[in-house]
């Protein structure tokens, strides 16, 4: 595993200024197990990242704050022409086109369905993806800061050829972040190797805010899906894509036809899933 240069404290300056809302991953492909290691005091996490889906998250439930009932914004990526769906009320929705932006709660496991993967006609893998934690952007501006969930194309390889891939996904410390620039749609990462506990080589890093899980657990071919590998209790939104808005345009009162008032304000979601 590569480290990270040594960088001078002009280095870290500009880091801390560019780089503090950076996010970034840490993928571990299991081929054996892991176990926790002792960490110091200053950690988020004190658990293996091979504890059961929705234990983490649970525990920073637990430690309370603002993260109860709080709708994470998390945007949902993979390559071109894939489609995603979500499990709700014990099946998967219909297929969607990618980046997919949702609003997912601290604990709960959401089951996905990839399918139509170049190269992989007629085959699925099913990821889970947990929130363990949350981001603190300034007020009303919280979908403008979602967590990137990437599912990109070796990951998806890898979990078709039978393997399991745990990817992390954390907040990047600005004293440690590497120096590098990044566009918004591209995400660091890097392979911790098999056998090292992926949640605590991120808390290494940063703050962990989600782990992905993908491959290991398939529907049985013969019955299908059945509702406890879906699960899809939990409720999520499903936002619309941000628009922006256009400068106001002067309008002539006597050009302008019958208006029809209403009271109340659009949505700012498609509504509620799993309710």
């Amino acid at each position: 595993m590569a480290q990270p240069p040594r960088r001078s404290e002009a280095d870290l300056n500009r880091l801390r200024a560019g780089v503090a809302r950076t996010v970034a991953s840490v993928c571990l492909v299991l081929a054996a197990t892991s176990s926790t290691n002792g960490q110091g005091p200053q950690v988020h996490y004190r658990h293996a990242g091979l504890a059961p889906p929705g234990a983490i998250g649970s525990v920073r439930l637990q430690r309370g704050g603002p993260v109860f009932n709080y709708f994470q914004p998390v945007e949902i990526r993979a390559p071109e022409g894939v489609r995603v769906s979500i499990a709700s009320q014990g099946q998967f929705g219909v297929p969607l086109v990618t980046p997919l932006e949702l609003g997912l709660l601290i604990a709960p496991v959401y089951r996905f369905k990839v399918s139509n993967i170049p190269g992989h006609e007629g085959q699925e893998v099913f990821p889970t993806v947990e929130i363990i934690d949350r981001l603190y952007p300034p007020a009303g501006q919280e979908r403008r800061f979602p967590i990137p969930v990437e599912l990109n194309a070796d990951d998806i390889e890898l979990a078709l050829d039978g393997k399991y891939v745990t990817r992390v996904i954390y907040l990047e410390d600005p004293e440690r972040a590497l120096p590098v620039t990044e566009k918004r749609t591209d995400q660091h990462w890097y392979d911790a190797g098999p056998g090292v506990n992926a949640l605590q080589e991120a808390d290494n890093w940063g703050r962990p805010l989600a782990i992905v899980r993908m491959g290991g657990r398939v529907p049985d071919e013969q019955r299908g899906p059945d509702v406890q590998f879906i699960g899809g209790a939990a409720p999520f939104i499903l936002f619309r894509p941000l628009v922006k808005r256009l400068p106001a345009t002067p309008v002539d009162p006597d050009e302008m036809g019958p208006l029809t008032l209403r009271r109340g304000r659009r949505p700012a979601a498609e509504g509620w899933a799993g309710k």
